[in-house]
């Protein structure tokens, strides 16, 4: 039984962190965008002026540690990326900088879906 627990617990590790990096749900992500939430890109510059939403603001995730004081606290955030995981880590830095109410918005074009 024991040596099952070696493979058990890595793997429980593993869906912790993929559950806890998922997407708001639409309801969420919604009521956020009613109360003013500010959309963050953390693509690169190069992704973002590719081609991106009009209401985000770019700050790539390897400058958002840095870079959060340019967000207001006091509204809520939703961080976006191309598929949804470098957005799961953006979230995680941000709910370390002290923001609370902060959210996985998934990819960038989630948002065209949700606001149309």
């Amino acid at each position: 039984m024991l040596r099952y627990l070696i493979y058990l617990i890595p793997l429980a590790v593993i869906a912790y962190l993929l559950w806890s990096r998922r997407s708001a749900s639409v309801t969420d992500v919604k009521a956020m965008l009613e109360r003013g939430a500010q959309v963050v890109d953390v693509r690169t510059k190069a992704e973002f002026n590719s081609n991106a939403h009009p209401r985000a603001i770019n700050i790539p995730l390897d400058q958002l540690e840095t870079r959060a004081k340019e967000l207001d606290r006091t509204r809520p955030v939703l961080v976006c990326c191309e598929s949804g995981s470098r957005s799961g880590f953006g979230v995680s830095l941000l709910k370390r900088a002290g923001f609370t109410e902060v959210a996985n918005l998934g990819s960038w074009r989630r948002i065209h879906t949700l606001l149309s």
